[in-house]
């Protein structure tokens, strides 16, 4: 394999007082048939925001597999093979704390 990509989620984090960290999106292209596994959390419930801070986004695991996008789900394994690619964003931090009204 070779990791084709890496950056942030910009926005991803819950926003509050103080707002939550950004996810990561990784990219892998395959080069040869293999098994693929991923044991992953916070894909159909988002991590929480806490003492008045929003929920940040949900993460998401892709599988391009012969030209087709798949939904992998939060935790699973398959065969894959050359050029197929596997796309994992992870889930932003929830926002801590009310944010403050300002005046306009």
């Amino acid at each position: 394999k070779r990791q084709v990509s890496t950056q942030s989620t910009g926005g991803s984090g819950g926003d509050g007082k103080f707002r939550g960290g950004d996810g990561v999106v990784r990219e892998f292209e395959f080069l040869e048939p293999l098994t693929i596994g991923i044991l992953s959390e916070r894909r159909s419930l988002p991590p929480l925001g806490l003492m008045g801070g929003e929920n940040a986004a949900r993460g998401v695991n892709i599988l391009w597999k012969n030209g087709k996008k798949i939904f992998f789900g939060g935790k699973n394994s398959c065969s894959v093979g050359p050029g197929d690619v596997f796309r994992i964003e992870t889930p932003g931090g929830g926002g801590y704390g009310a944010k403050q009204k300002t005046d306009e």
